[in-house]
């Protein structure tokens, strides 16, 4: 990750890399959703409100991951300082708490017709909804930093804090007695059928594409904000 400690070098890559992600992943998704939509069978038990997973668990796997990214930028910001590990922790930010109130409210209109109520307050519900709010005090401390964009250390440690709750949202469902269903896909397999299972993983690269590209795009505009800011203060200075 050093290699891109120099901005110049870094946007050299994320620039012609950033449409290749949104674009592909836009076809991806597109694809997938119109595959789940159209192509797959409803299911015999929760018949057509089956159709959810395919926004429903990208997003709660991209919510989930955005926190991990935010987790190893700030510990390679607290601990060898990498220059831009704090601007890419900021700029996962956004996406993440977008992709985890996503899980969250189509979690609830899928709760809904399956489990008879939109809302119950179980261990992985709960702990998405935790995350969520992890995520906007992230935003908050992030964007109290100085006159140069840079993010402060303080949002560097509550970022390493807070994904302690990752596990948490990972095996809620096996320390708790909850409404949500157990781990549907693992390494021996599935109990979801293949009929409907394909489209998931296109859904789930796409969706990890676009966020990429959010990402990049936000990393992108930032280091244009700190450059255009720094430029301001000389002039001032002069």
């Amino acid at each position: 990750m050093h290699v891109f400690a120099n901005p110049n070098r870094f946007l050299g890559f994320a620039r012609p890399l950033t449409p290749w992600l949104g674009w592909g992943g836009g076809l991806l998704v597109a694809f997938a959703l119109a595959a789940g939509l159209f192509y797959t069978p409803p299911d015999y038990l929760q018949g057509e409100s089956v159709r959810i997973l395919y926004i429903h668990v990208p997003s709660a796997w991209l919510g989930m991951a955005g926190w991990g990214m935010i987790a190893a930028a700030s510990l390679m910001q607290l601990v060898w300082r990498h220059p831009l590990a704090g601007v890419a922790g900021r700029a996962a930010a956004v996406p993440g708490a977008l992709f985890a109130g996503l899980a969250l409210a189509t979690g609830s209109l899928w709760g809904r017709p399956t489990w008879g109520t939109w809302w119950e307050w179980d261990g992985r519900l709960t702990s998405m909804l935790v995350l969520f709010f992890l995520y906007l005090g992230y935003i908050a401390l992030a964007n109290a930093g100085d006159d140069r964009g840079q993010t402060p250390r303080v949002a560097a440690i509550f970022g390493l804090v807070g994904a302690v709750n990752l596990p948490v949202i990972h095996y809620s469902v096996l320390w708790w007695r909850t409404l949500h269903q157990g781990q549907s896909i693992g390494l021996r397999g599935s109990s979801i059928d293949g009929s409907i299972l394909w489209p998931l993983p296109i859904a789930t690269l796409g969706f990890s594409l676009l966020f990429g590209a959010i990402v990049l795009m936000r990393m992108r505009t930032m280091l244009a904000e700190a450059r255009v800011e720094a430029r301001l203060k000389r002039m001032a200075d002069a």
